[in-house]
């Protein structure tokens, strides 16, 4: 009989611009987790988030973009930490869908993410 295998795919306490995750907020945790589809071409708004979320790309190719214009391509299969507090959108540039599930740590009440609508061109 074939044995489960396992991969670790990543274990940091940073996120993809090597900022240090903040300390754990005080309460009971909410756990959310979301699939996101995004049709090639399609670009999110900016935004940030308040709580930590990290993910796995399992189809095509995001690229997110930092305020700065720092830039960071998750390929398929690879995991990702997001940014906590700064402002950042994720883009597919690819011609396929980019399919990406991503766990939230949070607490009841709180928003996954916080959009910038001033930012928009």
């Amino acid at each position: 009989m074939e044995q489960v295998e396992t991969t670790e795919l990543i274990r940091t306490s940073e996120s993809w611009d090597g900022a240090e995750l903040p300390d754990y907020p005080q309460g009971r945790p909410e756990l959310v987790a979301i699939k996101y589809v995004f049709p090639a071409g399609r670009k999110l708004s900016w935004h940030h988030h308040d709580v930590m979320n990290h993910g796995v790309l399992v189809q095509g190719e995001l690229t997110i973009v930092a305020q700065d214009g720092t830039e960071k391509v998750v390929h398929e299969g690879e995991a990702v930490v997001e940014m906590v507090g700064t402002v950042h959108h994720g883009e597919n540039r690819g011609t396929k869908p980019v399919i990406l599930y991503m766990f939230y740590l949070s607490q009841k009440g709180l928003p996954l993410s916080v959009q910038h609508p001033e930012m928009e061109p």
